[in-house]
Formats: C-alpha cells, sequence, structure tokens
C-alpha cells in the first residue's frame, strides 16, 4: 500500500538544523510584523485623500484594505523600512537571554 514513512522527520535535529529553522521563523515573524505595521502606516496614510488612485480613502471597501495590506507585505519582503530587522535583532537577544 502507500505508506511511506520519512524516517528523516522523526529524526532529532542537529543542533545547526534547529537554530536554522529558528532563525527562519523569527525573520518571517518579524517581516510578518513589519507588514502589519506599514499596513496600519499606509491606511493612516489614505485617510482623507480623495477617491482616486490604488491608496485613496475608500472607507468600508475591503478590496482596498486589503490592496493595502498586499502593498505592505510587499514592502516589507522588499527590504522594508527597517523595522523587521531591529524586531528581529530583539527577538534573537530574547531567545539568547532564555537559553
Amino acid at each position: 500500500m502507500g505508506n511511506d514513512v520519512n524516517l528523516n522527520a522523526l529524526r532529532p535535529l542537529s543542533g545547526d538544523t534547529a537554530r536554522t529553522r529558528t532563525d527562519a521563523k523569527l525573520q518571517a515573524t518579524a517581516e510578518e510584523f513589519e507588514a502589519v505595521f506599514l499596513a496600519q502606516v499606509l491606511r493612516g496614510l489614505s485617510t482623507g485623500l480623495e477617491d482616486s488612485g490604488p491608496l485613496a480613502g475608500n472607507d468600508g471597501d475591503p478590496f482596498a484594505d486589503m490592496l493595502q495590506q498586499e502593498y505592505a507585505k510587499l514592502i516589507s519582503k522588499s527590504g522594508g523600512i527597517g523595522l523587521a530587522d531591529a524586531v528581529l535583532k530583539e527577538m534573537l537577544k530574547m531567545q539568547e537571554h532564555e537559553g
């Protein structure tokens, strides 16, 4: 039958592999935090704008809100404003103090 089991998944991770996975998760979390922050900034910037352009103040328009969130994710993924780096650095410091 189709009982393929990946035994490598059952082995404990080496220190380097575990650290790499943790660092990747921390990086993703920091970028996500920056994206949420940027979405809030974009939302604030669009308040009071006329109804023209992608960042216009379309109150109640869920597609405008989704577009702003996607813009924020793209900004964060492409280097952002440096917030993700600062958040990551602080998370790594906290992790060192715990371990």
